[in-house]
């Protein structure tokens, strides 16, 4: 079931872009163009995330205009019987104003005729960079018709800026409505991962067939039954080595006893993503080796969480993470002590890196990676280089964003283990990854996913069931 969310969540929002615009502003917003996906048919479409955040409004063929009065005007497809019985209903424009809280609604026909005239006498005229293919060629279109009018005094807009800078912070804090629609997500998908646990255990005691489509299968459907619209991103089902790929795609490797299964999936709810990740054995019994190492990605995960709380930086869970995967490889053997030295000479030189190449956190939200700059935009000038020990190049590091209550981000460390000289024959192509949906609160942070287990016994006990 859709949330109610009043029309004002959207005005409010557009009230607080408008404030941004300058004196003379207007911004332009569209949403995604329909997409092709073979000769008669299309792909399943998704509407544009600025676009709904602004307007929660998922028909396409439509554009946003917000004046730097506050006034906003909406073009969408215009009501016409004959494509709504192929194609479905369409609000229109005349109900679009009651509906969605918008000051006035035009036909989507009008948008090469009236938008000039809007951008007319304007100082500054605002649109997001490179996400629409051609917007910005369009965007100069109408400004050349605007130029073409100079004879009866209309005047250009002489700015072009990036209406990203101004969303993207907007979008980076949570309103608790975003909030409970994300909670209900995280809560869809554990779900499924712990039907998808279950259903590899019952499937091997059974002694049938077992391939990584039928868990991707289990997943789909508990996110239908769920009320979510769509899988927030492709599921990864990765049986045996292939979780040692970072975003294999689920395939027809078959499952089987003793190997572990990485799966990383998460639904998306009324525009809204999830994004988890759990790591099992398929049979439901974990090996003595696959334990030594999930439960070192688990401390990890651990350290990362009690890292998340307001006041810290974007970069704590990392880094915590990071020691506490460290000292695991240096005490299993992964790392040769002899060799990388202590556990902070092994992170200072990246020696980790084999094992584990990925960042811990990124944002969540409306987007599986979501907008929203890492850096603090308060300290952009604070820069420090240094030399990084693998590539040799300079990179240039700046302090990383404070987090605050009402951001989202992931925590998901992991361990991948390729055959390797002085790798541990015994920890082989063994793949693990944990990932869960933090909120930062007053009090530190929020595990929304958290409705599947995560610790190994918790794990093999629902395998059980």
């Amino acid at each position: 079931m859709n949330s109610v969310v009043t029309p004002s969540v959207y005005m409010q929002r557009r009230a607080q872009v408008a404030a941004q615009l300058g004196p003379d502003g207007i911004a332009l917003v569209p949403t995604a163009p329909e997409r092709p996906r073979n000769r008669d048919s299309d792909y399943l479409y998704r509407h544009d995330s600025y676009f709904y955040y602004l307007t929660g409004f998922k028909e396409p063929n439509a554009w946003l205009v917000i004046a730097s009065d506050g006034k906003s005007t909406l073009f969408c497809q215009p009501k016409e019987i004959e494509h709504e019985i192929w194609t479905g209903y369409r609000l229109g424009p005349e109900a679009a104003t009651g509906a969605l809280g918008i000051d006035a609604a035009h036909a989507a026909t009008e948008l090469e005729t009236r938008l000039p005239r809007m951008l007319e006498n304007r100082d500054i005229v605002w649109f997001p960079f490179a996400v629409h293919d051609g917007i910005e060629a369009r965007v100069a279109g109408w400004l050349d018709k605007v130029r073409a009018r100079s004879r009866f005094g209309a005047l250009c807009p002489e700015q072009q800026r990036d209406l990203c800078m101004v969303l993207d912070e907007m979008r980076l804090v949570k309103d608790p409505h975003e909030q409970d629609i994300m909670r209900r997500a995280g809560a869809i998908s554990a779900r499924a991962h712990a039907r998808a646990m279950q259903a590899s255990a019952r499937a091997l005691r059974e002694g049938r067939d077992l391939r990584e489509y039928h868990l991707d299968a289990e997943l789909l459907h508990e996110f239908r039954m769920g009320g979510s619209q769509y899988p927030a991103y492709a599921s990864i089902v990765a049986a045996g080595a292939n979780a040692c790929v970072l975003h294999y795609a689920a395939d027809a490797a078959p499952v089987k006893a003793g190997e572990l299964v990485l799966i990383d999936a998460g639904c998306e709810l009324d525009g809204y993503a999830s994004d988890i990740t759990r790591t099992f054995p398929a049979d439901g019994r974990f090996t003595p080796a696959q334990r030594e190492l999930y439960d070192i990605v688990h401390a990890s995960q651990e350290a990362s969480v009690a890292a998340t709380k307001p006041g810290a930086r974007f970069d704590d869970p990392h880094d915590a993470a990071v020691r506490v995967l460290v000292q695991g490889m240096l005490d299993t053997g992964l790392l040769d002590r002899d060799k990388v030295g202590t556990v902070d000479d092994a992170i200072e030189s990246r020696a980790y890196f084999p094992f584990y190449m990925h960042r811990t956190s990124h944002w969540l939200g409306m987007d599986v990676h979501d907008c929203g700059s890492y850096l603090e935009p308060a300290q952009l000038n604070d820069v420090t280089e240094r030399k990084d020990p693998l590539s040799g190049e300079i990179v240039k590091r700046r302090p990383s964003r404070v987090l605050r209550p009402g951001m989202v981000l992931t925590l998901e460390p992991g361990l991948y283990v390729r055959p390797g000289p002085g790798v541990p024959e015994r920890f082989h192509h063994i793949g693990i990854r944990i990932e869960d949906d933090a909120l930062v609160t007053e009090a530190g942070c929020e595990l929304m996913s958290r409705g599947v287990p995560v610790a190994a016994d918790e794990i093999e006990a629902l395998m059980r069931e």
